[in-house]
């Protein structure tokens, strides 16, 4: 497709019909649609993770995908009719975002679908919230679980290093630049942390234009699909447990759906049940036993010009220590307040 036909379809999902589907190690290079001129899209390594960091990454990371409606055009169409849509009043829908009515009034902010989806790590200045460059509130509430995985980020890390070593030179020296905000001993200050979420055709904003897209994936559980693709160059790319990608997550690109085939079914009849979604909600993958979880590593570049000092101000008052990597438990602190207040 041409790059205006490849727009018009932002948004919308797509099958893996006419698309290669890799699942072995292999780098791929396209050319742009509009000059002509090669580029790499993606470099594919399997089962590169060790075992005992993917077990940590699982016991730190499986719960902390919450349900958000910002997802933009990766949340895929507003289907006024779906399960999570039908409860409620979507009004004034535009493709993949809509407003709701509330107490009969219109909301001014747009939302998308329903997806588990949550920033981990760090995130820049949001005047709107009134919050500088900072800590996310989803690390700050799974902080002892967010701290107990970076292990396996940090692998992750390795494989970038190891794979794009330019783009990753470039990308460390402007994270290390940044202590504050930096995962670990990485080129990372972001991890977006995706739960059985399709993604529609998007591509990625706010990283580091200079570095490259990180993937990875842990499973629980037997399904098929959920390969990552780039429809526009027709390849794809089946990430399971164990594996990294490197993709050039600013080329078109989204996730074809995942199912259970009889012997899946079956296989995931016996799970446990370790997430304790409703999934009458219409939350995107409530009603699935298996578990997918991705993770996407960055820089988010807009983090480059934070204000050391209104960061400061605002760890303060949150008890977190970025050198020493400790930040006081809500419990702790309310008793402080409390007791603060008693006096």
């Amino acid at each position: 497709m041409t790059n205006d036909q490849i727009k018009a379809r932002e948004g919308t999902y797509f099958d893996d019909k006419g698309i290669t589907i890799y699942d072995e190690d292999v780098d791929i290079y396209g050319k742009d649609p509009a000059t002509g001129s090669e580029k790499l899209l993606a470099k594919l390594r399997k089962n590169v993770l060790p075992k005992d960091l993917i077990e940590k990454g699982w016991e730190a990371y499986y719960i902390t995908a919450a349900p958000s409606r910002n997802r933009g055009a990766a949340a895929g169409p507003i289907d006024a009719k779906g399960a999570y849509w039908k409860k409620r009043k979507p009004t004034d829908i535009t493709k993949w975002s809509a407003r709701e009515v509330l107490n009969g009034k219109v909301s001014k902010m747009r939302v998308n679908n329903n997806v588990f989806s949550s920033v981990l790590g760090y995130f820049e200045q949001t005047p709107f919230m009134g919050l500088p460059c900072r800590l996310t509130s989803y690390t700050q509430k799974y902080f002892k679980y967010y701290k107990h995985g970076i292990p396996f980020i940090e692998e992750i890390n390795n494989a970038f290093k190891t794979l794009i070593p330019d783009n990753y030179k470039q990308q460390y020296k402007v994270a290390a630049a940044k202590p504050m905000y930096q995962i670990g001993d990485t080129a990372f200050s972001s991890v977006t942390i995706n739960r059985n979420f399709r993604t529609a055709l998007h591509q990625d904003a706010g990283d580091f234009r200079q570095g490259f897209g990180n993937l990875s994936v842990i499973e629980r559980g037997k399904y098929h699909g959920g390969s990552t693709m780039f429809p526009q160059y027709g390849v794809g790319f089946n990430v399971r447990t164990g594996d990294f990608l490197a993709m050039d997550v600013h080329e078109w690109h989204c996730n074809t759906a995942m199912y259970e085939t009889p012997e899946d079914k079956a296989y995931n009849k016996n799970l446990p049940r370790i997430h304790l979604d409703n999934p009458t909600t219409g939350t995107q993958g409530a009603d699935k036993p298996y578990t997918r979880i991705s993770f996407v590593c960055y820089l988010r570049e807009k983090l480059i010009k934070c204000k050391d000092s209104e960061t400061r101000k605002y760890y303060k008052r949150i008890a977190f220590d970025p050198e020493r990597g400790y930040l006081k438990s809500r419990t702790q602190t309310r008793k402080k307040k409390d007791n603060e207040e008693q006096e």
